[in-house]
């Protein structure tokens, strides 16, 4: 089914991909690496009812690595012809030839490179068309209506399919690829009128869009968010425990992925540097890593260098087992690649025993985070300042929502002090993970 959705074959590209490798030789190249990619996509957008965007996609593109000795050089095309890919492999050498050598360039070793790519059920199409997408998004955004008058405006309903298969090689030897689909749908309304009007969004994003969450369930959804937020007020400056919801949570996890890869551990731009083997969380936290996981956004038989992935254990009892490194960031460092250039895969944060309320409950007073705001945070020193919007907590209840805050704190410590991670284990990317209960921060407010 791939094969008749797309232009070219996974057969045409892996021709393609030979061919580059084949030039590069031919041209004095003391290795190559290639990445030959085509997808297509849609998206519609609703507001009010009405059509707001229908956007179409179709994009390809050869994207070449050659070295020579320790000297890289990189070039790109989307023309396939053999001109051009004669020109592009041309190109990269000249780029090559007037770079200074670099000691940690160069291929992985070949011992480290995937032989067996299993499928790991990625590529679900979505014959989907216009009509049917305008007619996804109405339902959606209807159903956000439908709650109450006090929804009064739409920032629009969208769905969106998105489908794309690459092969990657290298002249080791190493040769693999695969298909994938990542299908969308999300709700984005507004409660209220006047000084008091609130946004809230929900969305659903799968692999399979038989998945997918309901239309109306997203809406509904998304308008009782909206209408969760009405009557939003400051609080007192205070320190207090900050519990953040499930979606923001993973931007935590994130962060420390940020900090413990290789880029910001070589270039020593990480508040986290040389914690290999030292406690990052408290003993109760446990982080795995999955890359074969079936149908998952961050599922890969190897990286983004062709090294095979492995399951690993990254956190076990809050110490850090393992870096995140590529096989450049890895010799940059002295160590040994952990197959993740291009990324994490699916980090698998473990649940604890309660859900979102019964954590509320757990935390008795504080802050539930539902948003954040800006871009407040230092990798260096582990910095932390956001402005954010929620719910103000008394007695392990819910009193009222609250906007205009800021919280603050040092990432380093927030880690350290997590209290509870909850079982409303949700997916955003690479990230699965509940809401996360952090023991103490500032928070800044009227």
């Amino acid at each position: 089914m791939a094969e008749k959705r797309f232009s070219f074959t996974q057969d045409e590209l892996r021709t393609l991909a030979d061919d580059i490798l084949k030039y590069a030789r031919k041209g004095g190249a003391s290795a190559c690496e290639v990445d030959v990619s085509e997808g297509f996509g849609q998206s519609v957008t609703v507001r009010r009812d009405e059509v707001d965007t229908i956007e179409y996609n179709r994009d390809k593109g050869i994207g070449v690595t050659v070295y020579d000795g320790q000297r890289r050089g990189y070039a790109s095309t989307s023309d396939f012809s053999a001109a051009s890919l004669k020109a592009t492999v041309a190109a990269a050498l000249s780029i090559a030839r007037f770079t200074a050598p670099d000691p940690a360039a160069g291929l992985p070793d070949a011992v480290l490179l995937a032989r067996d790519i299993p499928d790991f059920d990625l590529y679900h199409p979505w014959a989907l068309s216009s009509e049917d997408a305008i007619e996804l998004a109405r339902r959606c955004e209807r159903a956000a209506f439908a709650v109450s008058p006090e929804i009064r405006n739409s920032d629009g309903a969208s769905v969106s399919m998105q489908e794309s298969h690459f092969i990657s090689a290298n002249s080791l030897g190493f040769m693999g690829g695969y298909s994938s689909s990542r299908h969308f749908l999300s709700c984005s309304v507004i409660a209220g009128e006047g000084d008091d009007m609130q946004r809230d969004d929900w969305y659903s994003s799968k692999r399979d869009p038989a998945e997918l969450a309901d239309a109306e369930e997203v809406g509904t959804f998304a308008a009782r968010r909206a209408l969760a937020r009405l009557g939003a007020r400051q609080i007192p400056t205070c320190e207090v425990p900050v519990l953040f919801e499930a979606p923001l949570a993973a931007g935590l996890i994130g962060a420390f992925v940020h900090a413990v890869s290789g880029g910001a551990l070589y270039r020593k731009s990480s508040f986290l540097l040389d914690s290999l083997g030292k406690p990052v969380f408290p003993g109760h936290i446990q982080i795995s890593e999955r890359p074969h996981l079936p149908k998952a956004f961050a599922s890969s038989a190897f990286d983004d260098d062709g090294v095979a992935t492995r399951d690993r254990e990254v956190i076990v009892d809050g110490m850090l087992q393992g870096y995140f490194l590529s096989t450049y960031s890895a010799r940059k460092l002295g160590l040994e690649t952990t197959g993740n250039a291009g990324g994490s895969h699916n980090l698998l944060v473990k649940p604890g025993a309660h859900d979102l309320d019964g954590l509320v409950r757990q935390m008795d007073r504080g802050l539930l985070v539902t948003e954040l705001l800006g871009h407040g945070v230092n990798y260096v020193t582990g910095d932390y300042s956001r402005g954010a919007a929620g719910f103000w907590v008394e007695n392990g209840q819910i009193q009222f929502p609250v906007h205009e805050i800021t919280i603050a704190g040092n990432l380093k410590a927030m880690l350290a002090g997590i209290r509870e991670i909850g079982s409303d284990v949700l997916v955003r990317g690479s990230k699965h993970c509940g809401s996360i209960l952090v023991d103490r921060m500032t928070v800044a407010g009227a």
